[in-house]
């Protein structure tokens, strides 16, 4: 599959330039493609193209995925067999404030995917979906084959349509999608907004950290890396009809159709407060905290059973929070020595 050309929606992004620098180092050309918005400091998304750039099969294209024409022309004039579709707008409180960018980037976006990958005979789109699709859930830990059908923001009402959008076309167009369901991603070139990279930033300036439910909500935090083996290893594993599902008891995650959807978390849960412990040891330094309550649309508990993904393709992420959070204080701390900050 190295000499086939691979579409990397959203290559600018946190995810996405991981995602694009691991398939150019397996020897892949990739054409990556994002609309450099300014949701969060665009000069953190020129300097992740930067980390492209010297790849000689890299190749950027800036557009947005709601562009009907523009994507309709880009899969005309370049058919890829293979689409790792990572763009979208992320984020669950924005989504209370800014709803229709939500549609316009998130369903509307990946419908212009999934017609551009009709046209052009895609082998396989492998796309982002979310851990926000459980919404409100609560047995633990969150199985693919649970049903997910409660969401608790727009946000991921808009991932869960996603991948009702993903199963219709494979059903009726054969098209091979697989939904990953990432759970809570941090790393080195990380986003402003989350919570890892907001924590650390005001521990190292003094400033005080804001633990919302008063710190007693707690994640499934999975490093980068980890989420950049799954995606390479099940994109050259396309999806395939499940011959043990049935229409009269239907599996949520698995389809008579070219469909699945796995979790990709690291099947850990940290506290808030204890994250908070690991980066203060990572940082040298106390946080100042300030305890508040629960904020609309988030969940108090994630945690992911990625079974299903060690079976299909062997590997399971296990990145432990203190080495993922050293590494990324580590980036963060080298990126303040050369004189470069980012804000949201």
């Amino acid at each position: 599959m190295a000499t086939d050309s691979v579409l990397v929606t959203g290559a600018a992004g946190f995810v996405g330039m991981h995602v694009a620098r691991r398939l150019l180092r397996d020897g892949h050309s990739v054409v990556g493609l994002d609309n450099l918005n300014d949701y969060y400091d665009p000069r953190l998304k020129a300097a992740r193209l930067a980390e492209l750039a010297p790849f000689a099969k890299f190749r950027f294209v800036k557009a947005d995925v709601a562009d009907r024409k523009t994507i309709a022309d880009l899969f005309a004039a370049q058919p890829f067999p293979y689409v790792v579709h990572l763009a979208g707008q992320v984020g669950v409180r924005y989504s209370l404030r800014a709803p229709h960018a939500y549609v316009d980037s998130n369903v509307t976006g990946f419908l212009n995917i999934l017609e551009g990958c009709r046209q052009s005979g895609c082998k396989h789109l492998v796309y982002a979906s979310s851990s926000s699709v459980y919404g409100a859930n609560t047995r633990m830990p969150l199985r693919s084959s649970d049903h997910a059908d409660h969401p608790l923001s727009l946000y991921g009402a808009t991932k869960k349509a996603n991948e009702l959008m993903a199963h219709a076309y494979a059903h009726l167009f054969g098209i091979p999608t697989t939904g990953l369901r990432f759970f809570t991603v941090y790393g080195p070139w990380g986003r402003p907004d989350m919570a890892i990279w907001l924590f650390t930033i005001a521990i190292m300036d003094g400033e005080p950290i804001q633990l919302f439910n008063q710190g007693h909500m707690r994640r499934d935090f999975t490093y980068v890396d980890d989420v950049t083996e799954a995606v390479a290893r099940l994109l050259v594993q396309p999806a395939a009809p499940d011959p043990a599902w049935s229409a009269d008891l239907p599996a949520p995650a698995t389809s008579n159709a070219t469909w699945h959807v796995y979790n990709v978390g690291n099947g850990q849960t940290v506290e808030l407060t204890d994250l908070v412990a690991v980066i203060e040891k990572a940082v040298g330094r106390p946080a100042i905290r300030e305890l508040l309550p629960l904020q609309p649309g988030d969940v108090l508990e994630t945690s992911a059973d990625c079974a299903d993904l060690e079976r299909a393709v062997g590997f399971r992420p296990g990145t432990s929070i203190a080495d993922g959070v050293q590494r990324f204080v580590e980036w963060l701390q080298e990126c303040r020595r050369a004189g470069r900050s980012f804000a949201l």
